[in-house]
């Protein structure tokens, strides 16, 4: 199977700081990938490296072909939605429109056009009349009416309230489903995206932690919650974390059967959110 992305040893520094270290991963097509790391974790620097914004050493192919010496190629394919409004703040929705329309030819302006009328967004009206979530519903209608395999999304909701938000992934997903897409997405607000990643990576001071499906967390990690009386016994089992909730205590470990853990406590596949906090504990001790 042909990757969408495939980064082997990427290594990037901004002086004395490494913001990528010896950083490997793949994502397939047709999945949508949940990137993940604290602040200062190397995130947008790889996302910049996969559209060709910045070198690097190492290899880096995305669709093919490498970001760098053939980026104007690429782009023709890769979508990316950042984190900071970039839109002029005098230019006209319908301006917005027409320049998309202008410069790439797998736009869609009937499918953006469609998009906004489902919205209170009105042609006429200038980017600095619209609401940050406005802003934000104005990209995604330019962004998903461009045929494109890959999509990039850096933080995409930031600053968003949480209706909006919702709006903003319901709509992504819809589109998900109607076309052959591939996400690559980075968010600090993990539960609200959990359920609809197929994979995450997690990054930290610029190497990758952990990769996985989603489908394959269930069978490779394990969250263990006892009373303090069993904890001695639980520790002995080795978990990489622990933290207390209400009196209790919370383990988590991973390649342990339920069969070694269930007589102890409550066991369950820990959520996304609290493995990525385990996983980025256990580094930091």
């Amino acid at each position: 199977m042909t990757q969408v992305i495939e980064a082997r040893g990427l290594n990037k520094s901004y002086g004395a700081l490494r913001a990528l270290q010896d950083l490997s991963f793949t994502v397939e097509p047709g999945r949508i990938v949940g990137l993940i790391g604290p602040n200062g974790a190397g995130k947008t620097t790889a996302l910049k490296a996969i559209l060709g914004l910045t070198r690097f050493e190492g290899q880096l192919q995305v669709l093919g072909r490498d970001p760098h010496s053939q980026r104007d190629a690429l782009m023709q394919e890769v979508c990316f939605i950042a984190d900071v409004a970039v839109l002029p703040r005098w230019l006209r929705v319908s301006q917005a429109v027409d320049f998309v329309a202008g410069v790439h030819p797998r736009f869609d302006r009937a499918c953006a056009e469609e998009f906004l009328r489902k919205t209170d967004i009105r042609m006429r009206s200038r980017v600095r009349e619209l609401s940050k979530g406005m802003v934000t519903q104005l990209h995604l209608a330019l962004i998903l009416a461009i045929d494109a395999r890959l999509l990039v999304l850096d933080e995409p909701t930031l600053g968003l309230d949480l209706l909006y938000r919702r709006q903003f992934y319901d709509t992504l997903l819809g589109d998900y489903f109607d076309k052959e897409r591939t996400i690559l997405l980075t968010t600090h607000q993990v539960e609200e995206v959990e359920n609809l990643l197929t994979d995450v990576i997690f990054i930290s001071r610029g190497r990758v932690v952990l990769q996985s499906s989603v489908e394959a967390l269930a069978g490779r990690f394990m969250q263990l919650t006892v009373n303090p009386e069993q904890a001695a016994r639980a520790r002995e089992l080795k978990p990489f974390y622990q933290r207390e909730v209400f009196g209790r205590i919370a383990m988590f470990f991973e390649g342990r059967s339920a069969s070694e853990l269930e007589s102890l406590g409550e066991i369950r596949t820990p959520s996304i959110a609290d493995l990525f906090v385990a996983k980025m504990q256990e580094i930091a001790a």
